[in-house]
């Protein structure tokens, strides 16, 4: 209570009833109001303000009972007092009442009329909004006819077929002065046929029949515009090969070289590049049969102007009339012919490919270009080509740079990607198979009758070979690569058969009963081998390194199997025949490494050839000298040598026995042992170191015996190994 008047009452005013003793005023401050709510309710000074108030009552109206009695009296009158005034104010409350019953009439009148409204508000709200989306479907109808009628003027004009297009693609010329307005017509076919595919066209309009009709008719233009190009460029094609072909001056006459020249005909062909391109995007299902008839037609006319180029290069070729025969026949015989300079084979076949390569690596960039296949961007005409890769010079280079139109493919456009797909690159190769395919024949035919000349022109021809191979790159050139890979191949297959029958030849020598001296084949075969240096260009040292290894191999076997069939002279044959071949290749083998390991091993097959032959001469004239020394070493492994001159045979006895046999006369055996050397020796050359050979090896075993006679008989005396020296020397 204190906190509410607190809050509520800032000051509080007591009165006491006038009746009660008249006004007794007693003012509570705020100040006399506040308590401490903290620590008590009411305060000390409060409490005693209260009870003063408290006896102030008590002292103004006496007892309780008579206060309780006042009270109860003023209430009483209080009463009465309100009920009188409730009597007073009844027709006031009457019409209160009244006005209140009339008012609640009205609320409901007017709650009746709002009803009303409000269902009718509700309706019109239903008709507006009924109204509003009619008008909405009437504008949004509108738009939609409006952009349908625009879109059907669009849909109408690509339907519309102009009939001098029409008439152009179904029965137009294909002159050259017609071109022109051909490839507008295709360029507007190709354009309406893809403006009424899926996305160009909207899909709700590809389905319906109109569009299904003009497609269908358009088809049906395309069909036989395409049928008519094709026959016609199929008979063209074959027209100018026909013409060319009846004209004997685009060929080689007799006397006269005419390099192939196919600027007029590619001028020609240039002028339907469009139009192929054209096809190829209506249909390319007929490219096949045209890139087929193209190929067929031109591969008639190259395979005429190789014919006739090779007849006349062979023509034209001085050449000896009589093959060259080599390591067959007699040494006088073989080396006239070898003579012969058949260098003019290789230089025709070496022409021979410097004027067709070129050609049909061109012919076959043509044709990848011209036959449209996935290649890199057509240069423009008049663009420079990359020239001949050989060297020759052309009248026509320039025309034909200009007329071909296609772009050169180098290195950089392999770098930079602009390859065809591995799909497409096949397809080329088979139809530039059809297009070449039969040529090779001719290069064969130059290939053959080079080689039943000069079966070494094979060694420069496949150099030549191998350098036009290497230079090309392009892939429109991979046919041509086949070619040359074939000759390299014929050319190697030509050269082994050759190595083969000199290799029988070598081997028919060892059918002969007896064979003294230096074989024939040796000598032969340095010369061979000077001229097969002579003959190497390029990359050709692996093919000779094979052959000399096949050569010389059978070389030495065969001289040993000849050796062996007369063992009393195989060492003599051997060695001469070993320096022979040494003498023969001194020069060759310092600069070629090949033949410098066969002269090793020649040397070392000498070698030891002379030391068994020179070992049975010394053993043949002081057989009992060395004999006993032989004995004296095998004792001396088991028994000490001051025991030897006890042994059976070994006394000092026969000691000195033997060496009046073996030495008494040395003189004259060193002179029987130089004319042993001499005698079956065809080599007089070689008499002089293999006599040298003789007398260091006599002295050394010589020195091997002194040394054993001064171990085990150190009192015996014999000749020393000096005065021995000075014999020899005298001999």
């Amino acid at each position: 209570m204190a906190l509410w008047a607190k809050e509520n009452t800032p000051a509080v005013a007591a009165h006491t009833n006038p009746q009660d003793g008249g006004p007794v005023e007693s003012a509570v401050t705020e100040t006399e109001l506040k308590v401490n709510v903290e620590k008590e309710l009411v305060s000390q000074a409060e409490e005693e303000d209260m009870e003063a108030l408290l006896g102030t009552y008590v002292m103004g109206i006496g007892e309780a009972e008579a206060f309780s009695e006042r009270l109860k009296r003023e209430l009483q009158a209080l009463e009465a007092a309100n009920v009188h005034a409730i009597l007073e104010s009844e027709p006031l409350i009457d019409e209160v009442l009244q006005g209140l019953e009339a008012a609640a009439h009205c609320t409901e009148d007017m709650d009746e009329w709002l009803c009303i409204f409000n269902v009718k508000l509700r309706h019109m709200r239903e008709d507006i909004e009924s109204i509003e989306t009619r008008n909405n479907k009437l504008e949004m109808q509108s738009v939609n006819n409006k952009a349908l009628i625009e879109e059907l003027d669009k849909l109408l004009e690509r339907l519309h077929v102009p009939s001098e297009l029409a008439a152009c693609l179904t029965g137009g010329s294909f002159d050259e002065a017609r071109m022109l307005r051909n490839m507008e017509a295709c360029e507007w076919l190709a354009g309406a046929l893809h403006s009424l595919e899926v996305p160009d066209i909207d899909p709700a309009f590809a389905n319906m029949r109109a569009v299904k009709d003009r497609r269908a008719e358009l088809e049906k233009l395309k069909s036989i515009f395409v049928r008519r190009a094709s026959e016609f460029l199929t008979n063209y094609f074959a027209s100018l090969v026909d013409f060319m072909i009846n004209d004997k001056s685009y060929f080689s006459q007799r006397g006269q070289f005419k390099r192939p020249d196919h600027a007029d005909l590619r001028h020609k062909c240039r002028t339907y590049v469009r139009l192929l391109q054209h096809l190829k995007n209506l249909d390319k299902k007929f490219l096949g049969p045209l890139r087929k008839a193209y190929c067929s037609s031109l591969n008639t006319l190259l395979r005429r102007e190789a014919r006739e180029f090779a007849n006349e290069l062979r023509a034209s070729t001085k050449a000896p009339k009589n093959p060259t025969v080599w390591l067959e026949g007699s040494t006088g015989s073989g080396q006239n012919a070898n003579t012969a300079d058949t260098s003019s084979v290789s230089e025709a076949y070496a022409k021979m490919l410097t004027v067709f390569v070129p050609l049909l690596v061109d012919e076959s960039s043509f044709f990848a270009h011209f036959m449209c296949f996935e290649a890199p961007t057509l240069a423009p005409p008049g663009g420079t080509n990359n020239g001949n890769e050989d060297g020759y010079d052309d009248e026509g280079d320039e025309a034909n740079d200009e007329d071909l139109g296609i772009m050169i493919t180098d290195e950089n456009d392999s770098k930079s990607g602009a390859c065809m797909n591995p799909a497409e690159l096949a397809s080329l190769n088979e139809f530039l198979q059809d297009l070449l395919d039969g040529i090779q024949e001719d290069f064969y035919a130059v290939v053959d009758w080079a080689y039943k000349i000069d079966p070494l022109c094979c060694i420069s021809m496949h150099g030549i070979t191998e350098r036009h191979l290497s230079g090309q790159k392009a892939d429109a050139a991979g046919f041509v690569c086949l070619v040359l890979g074939d000759l390299e191949s014929r050319i190697s297959m030509q050269f082994i058969r050759f190595v083969d029958e000199a290799c029988h030849q070598i081997e028919r020598h060892e059918r002969n009963v007896r064979q003294m001296g230096v074989l024939p084949y040796i000598p032969r075969f340095a010369t061979l081998a000077t001229r097969m240096e002579q003959y190497i260009q390029g990359q050709s040292r692996d093919l000779v390194d094979q052959a000399y290894m096949k050569f010389v191999t059978i070389m030495f076997v065969t001289l040993e199997k000849i050796a062996q069939t007369d063992p009393k002279y195989e060492d003599i044959f051997l060695l001469e025949n070993y320096a022979a071949f040494q003498n023969s290749l001194y020069d060759l083998a310092n600069v070629v490494p090949t033949l410098a390991k066969f002269y090793h091993q020649a040397s070392e097959s000498y070698e030891q050839a002379c030391t068994r032959h020179i070992s049975m001469v010394i053993y043949y004239q002081f057989e009992r000298l060395f004999q006993f020394a032989k004995r004296i070493e095998d004792l001396m492994f088991t028994i000490p040598p001051e025991e030897i001159p006890y042994q059976l045979g070994l006394s000092k006895a026969d000691l000195r026995k033997m060496l009046k046999a073996s030495l008494s006369g040395v003189d004259r055996s060193f002179g029987a042992m130089y004319k042993k050397l001499q005698k079956n020796l065809t080599s007089e050359e070689l008499l002089p170191s293999l006599w040298e050979k003789c007398k260091k090896e006599f002295l050394d075993k010589y020195e091997s015996f002194v040394q054993l006679v001064a171990k085990t008989y150190p009192s015996e005396n014999i000749p020393s190994l000096a005065e021995i020296r000075d014999i020899l020397i005298s001999i």
